[in-house]
């Protein structure tokens, strides 16, 4: 028995945990489907490379690995979606880019019935949460539990892409999170002494000895309890063992993602009426709007072979060296090369200048990058990410059946909409544009065949619909809103029962510009205040 239960282990419930248990009146059970933390190839930065790849043994059991059903806008290929398994969720997988949006995306928030998620109101939140290792300022904080910092030692080829931006006419910007959001840059990251600062190192590892926490790992949600329409526990299967009943006083916090919280909503009867019934799953509360609204910023990626560049990663002899060098400087130091995330460059710029806001997102990545890292490129080079900061393509997530070990069926509906792929188009344009500029092109780089191939806007889009996919931000399944389509409301309650609040990158109404962690921090943050403010 315990107050709260909250269920996913990642970015928002690792906050959740950890701010409620402050009050050692209050008894906390946080479940994590997947195992601890304490791989190092979670803790070393540049083991993202084997994070992504599914196929690899030794990203398996880390990273769920789902996929979307055939996209129509994709020719019909189905896209890729990981996912953390792991304590720290995401955060504990991801490329470790620490990136709140555009002010105007909260605002967008407040505007379409959120009240108290504006950027004024949730700026407390983000610096809350921050530690940035600049200093403190208007934008900044020092002390929170979250570690961001600047890359210690970031390739010179990242810095030729902000100067390549520069040269393409675009301003360079030291702070996306400062005053200024426009323009070319190195990222922040998630790091602390050359590993990788998780929500869960951040949030947990520091109060795991707290008496009124429990934290258990392998533990896999089944479904929500309720007594009438209230929640009142969890039920789950630790390990191989039988089935377990985590029982909650107050409230029950659901924490999965944008992928699982919704299939456990539905699990446990509370979704679209019809699907439920379809599936033999008795209806709880017939709420239309689970599952609804999923989408995803959608990217392509320009790969540019550079042979004579062999201090970028690559699959060679050179490489291979240079690689068992760093495992031993990482070991050793917590220095070196491993320390890198990889796309530590990017920028935020408009497709075309009558754009009021950026549209488009770059990372810049030190190594060629194909199908997520799941195809082996041969030799050296650097690759190029642009992605669509506000896509207009609506999905939506339904069960493939009434086990909840079953992954779900994910629709993105990527490029369903014709603004999306003109954007994309663009921005390809825009990126071509910057990497064909002196401070890259002068070393004399070639694109692969298969990108250089795509020229005209027509052509570009064909290779879209060929090898666009997800830049791993999926949001908005289980919107927040007062509308009849919406599921939680402000405070994050579900609508039509008691006791059950979602906290995860699905309850945003529109996606943010830019990466999602540390947004979903922030959510983690506030709602612990509206949970302990009973509201």
């Amino acid at each position: 028995m315990f107050d709260y239960v909250i269920v996913g282990g990642g970015s928002a419930g690792c906050v959740l945990a950890a701010r409620l248990s402050e009050d050692p009146n209050v008894q906390v059970c946080l479940l994590e489907a997947g195992g601890p933390d304490d791989s190092p190839m979670v803790q070393c930065p540049g083991a993202l490379a084997v994070l992504t790849n599914p196929l690899n043994p030794l990203a398996r059991p880390l990273n769920w690995g789902f996929e979307t059903v055939p996209q129509p806008g994709l020719g019909g290929r189905r896209g890729y979606q990981p996912r953390g398994r792991v304590m720290g969720g995401s955060s504990s997988v991801n490329a470790m880019i620490y990136i709140r949006g555009h002010r105007s995306d909260y605002d967008h928030w407040a505007a379409e019935g959120n009240p108290g998620w504006s950027w004024d109101e949730v700026l407390p939140y983000f610096k809350r949460a921050e530690n940035n290792e600049r200093g403190a300022d208007a934008f900044h904080a020092t002390g929170g539990p979250l570690n961001v910092k600047d890359l210690p030692t970031p390739n010179r080829h990242a810095r030729a892409f902000v100067e390549a931006g520069r040269q393409a006419g675009f301003p360079v910007n030291p702070d996306f999170n400062g005053a200024d959001f426009e323009g070319v840059g190195l990222y922040q990251v998630t790091h602390r002494g050359g590993e990788r600062f998780s929500a869960a190192k951040a949030y947990i590892t520091p109060n795991r000895n707290r008496p009124n926490l429990r934290v258990i790992t392998g533990a896999r949600a089944t479904r929500v309890l309720f007594d009438g329409t209230r929640a009142v526990g969890v039920e789950a299967r630790v390990g191989q063992g039988p089935l377990q009943t985590f029982a909650a006083r107050r409230e029950v916090l659901l924490s999965a993602g944008a992928l699982q919280s919704p299939q456990l909503l539905m699990l446990s009867g509370i979704g679209p009426g019809a699907h439920l019934k379809s599936l033999g799953i008795p209806v709880l509360a017939d709420v239309p709007g689970v599952g609804l609204h999923l989408h995803d910023h959608i990217d392509l990626v320009d790969v540019v072979d550079a042979p004579q560049l062999k201090d970028l990663f690559g699959v060679s002899l050179v490489g291979a060296w240079h690689a068992l060098q760093g495992i031993r400087e990482w070991r050793a130091h917590r220095t070196g090369m491993l320390t890198t995330n990889f796309a530590e460059a990017g920028g935020f710029v408009r497709s075309r200048p009558e754009e009021p806001l950026p549209d488009i997102q770059f990372h810049f990545v030190i190594g060629k990058l194909l199908d997520h890292g799941r195809r082996t490129v041969f030799g050296h080079g650097y690759s190029c990410h642009v992605c669509v900061l506000q896509p207009r393509s609506r999905g939506s997530l339904r069960l493939a059946s009434a086990d909840p070990t079953a992954a779900p069926l994910i629709d993105l509906g990527f490029l369903s909409e014709r603004e999306d792929v003109d954007r994309l188009v663009r921005g390809f344009q825009v990126m071509r544009r910057i990497l064909g500029q002196a401070a890259l092109a002068g070393h004399g780089g070639r694109e692969l065949p298969h990108v250089a191939a795509a020229q005209t806007a027509e052509e570009i889009e064909q290779f879209a619909r060929a090898y666009a996919d997800t830049v791993y931000h999926p949001v908005g399944s289980c919107r927040m809103g007062p509308g009849p389509l919406d599921v939680v409301d402000a405070q994050l309650r579900v609508r039509g029962v008691q006791g059950l609040r979602v906290v995860d990158a699905s309850v945003m109404p529109r996606i943010v510009s830019g990466n999602t962690n540390a947004p979903v921090i922030m959510i983690g943050e506030k709602a612990a205040d509206l949970i302990r403010a009973g509201t």
